[in-house]
């Protein structure tokens, strides 16, 4: 069992940065991929970043490339994303989630445990 809590959303306006934390409990945190997905109003909950569990690999949506970068600290249990030059479409409640099996992977069904999410608003 994995348990997940976000934190460090937060308003802020175009152009600007957040960093988002994700801190997990249990001591097999090291042996699971971690994604951040994000879901709007309206939409359906999309990929965003993942990170292998050694930190070796990592994988970005086409629409935050180059403006997000997922990290990990497993002797902290924590895993971040560093958001940079944030847009209004950026806005949505951000996950994170832990992948078990080996490699990473942009689909949310690959991932068995969910934190609650943490709301980034971007205003224009």
């Amino acid at each position: 069992q994995v348990q997940l809590v976000e934190s460090g959303g937060g308003l802020v306006q175009a152009g600007g940065s957040l960093r988002l934390s994700c801190a997990a409990s249990g001591r097999t945190f090291s042996r699971y991929a971690m994604g951040w997905f994000r879901q709007a109003p309206g939409k359906e909950r999309e990929f965003v970043a993942t990170i292998s569990w050694s930190g070796g690999n990592t994988y970005y949506a086409d629409s935050v490339k180059g403006r997000f970068t997922i990290s990990r600290d497993n002797a902290k249990n924590t895993v971040y994303l560093q958001m940079n030059s944030l847009k209004p479409e950026d806005t949505a409640v951000y996950y994170c989630a832990a992948d078990p099996g080996l490699g990473i992977s942009v689909y949310a069904d690959r991932y068995d445990y969910w934190g609650q999410g943490t709301q980034v608003t971007v205003s224009s």
